[in-house]
């Protein structure tokens, strides 16, 4: 669960674990009781000196601060988000043209619009957070193995314009065909194809000074 704790052009919110089954009564809590409790818990002491629960926003530098590009230590979970974006949006078109009676496939002239609206998107779901001591993108499609207990996530501020202009950067280096040929044959094909080759945001061998995204 996102708690928002400001907003403004950057934005940060305390990431809470959901409750898989609905609390009993006696155990619902208002967000403001439940946030007090949070910093009772973090001050020595608090609630009978119960273990501490501190959450801090990432300390971003000023590359993460100020690039006017996705900075390379982030790319391969940016090349990721746009995977999995493209995906959804296409997954989404193909099966709305079947619920109609259509068939599966787009045709060109469709799946090239929803490829542009898949980009042009606000990516106000993804932002930054650390991650075992590392900062990661994060976001829908994204997962980093076990979640923390509790998390800031630092959103808006440059991040949307960069994964907007990382999404158009692989649509204009594979092309509208390429890209649904493979998202045709899975979503692992078509992160494999945008993130995967030697060259790839995520591979290890892929060089640091590759054209910026």
């Amino acid at each position: 669960m996102l708690v928002p704790l400001h907003g403004g052009p950057w934005a940060c919110h305390l990431i809470l674990p959901m409750l898989t089954e609905p609390a009993p009564r006696t155990m619902r809590l208002s967000l403001p009781l439940l946030l007090l409790l949070l910093g009772a818990w973090a001050i020595p002491g608090g609630l009978g000196d119960r273990a501490s629960v501190a959450a801090t926003a990432p300390r971003l530098d000023d590359e993460e601060k100020y690039s006017a590009h996705m900075p390379a230590h982030l790319r391969c979970d940016a090349c990721r988000a746009v995977a999995y974006q493209m995906w959804q949006y296409l997954a989404k078109a193909e099966a709305k043209l079947h619920s109609s009676g259509g068939h599966w496939e787009l045709s060109e002239s469709v799946y090239t619009d929803v490829l542009d609206k898949s980009c042009s998107q606000s990516w106000q779901d993804y932002g930054v957070r650390e991650v075992n001591q590392v900062k990661r993108l994060t976001g829908p499609g994204l997962s980093h193995g076990p979640e923390p207990h509790i998390s800031v996530m630092i959103t808006g501020g440059p991040w949307p314009t960069r994964l907007s202009k990382t999404c158009l950067h692989y649509l204009g280096e594979f092309g509208e065909d390429q890209i649904y040929e493979a998202h045709q044959q899975g979503q692992e094909a078509l992160k494999a194809l945008l993130c995967g080759s030697p060259q790839g945001a995520c591979s290890e061998e892929a060089p640091i000074t590759r054209a910026e995204l």
